[in-house]
C-alpha cells in the first residue's frame, strides 16, 4: 500500500488505460479553459501522490498548431466521489527530437 504523501512513479506509464484517460482529460480541460486546441499525443511520464484521493503528476507530449510541445498536467482523483480535476496545466517546452528549421 502506498504511504500518504510520498511521489511514487506510476508502474506500466506507458500502456495504462487509466493514465492515457487521466492525460487527455487534462488536454480537454485545458483546451475548454483557455480556448485552445491542443492535441494529445503521448504520455512521456507520471508519478502519484496519494492525498485524499490520488494526485497524478503527468507529462505529457501534445501538439500545438502542428508544434510537439510538453506540458505538466496535476489531476486531482477521488473515484469514491467520482471527482476528477485539473489542478494545474503548464507548458514545459518543446518535445525532444523537434528540429527548428
Amino acid at each position: 500500500m502506498e504511504t500518504t504523501g510520498g511521489i511514487h512513479e506510476v508502474e506500466g506509464k506507458e500502456n495504462s488505460l487509466e493514465i492515457n484517460g487521466l492525460a487527455r482529460f487534462a488536454v480537454e480541460e485545458h483546451n475548454k479553459k483557455e480556448n485552445t486546441m491542443l492535441q494529445f499525443v503521448k504520455v512521456v511520464n507520471a508519478k502519484q501522490q496519494v492525498v485524499a484521493g490520488t494526485m497524478y503528476y503527468i507529462t505529457i507530449e501534445a501538439t500545438d498548431c502542428g508544434v510537439e510541445k510538453v506540458y505538466e498536467a496535476k489531476v486531482w482523483v477521488k473515484p469514491w466521489m467520482d471527482f476528477k480535476e485539473v489542478q494545474e496545466f503548464k507548458l514545459v517546452g518543446d518535445a525532444p527530437g523537434e528540429a527548428s528549421t
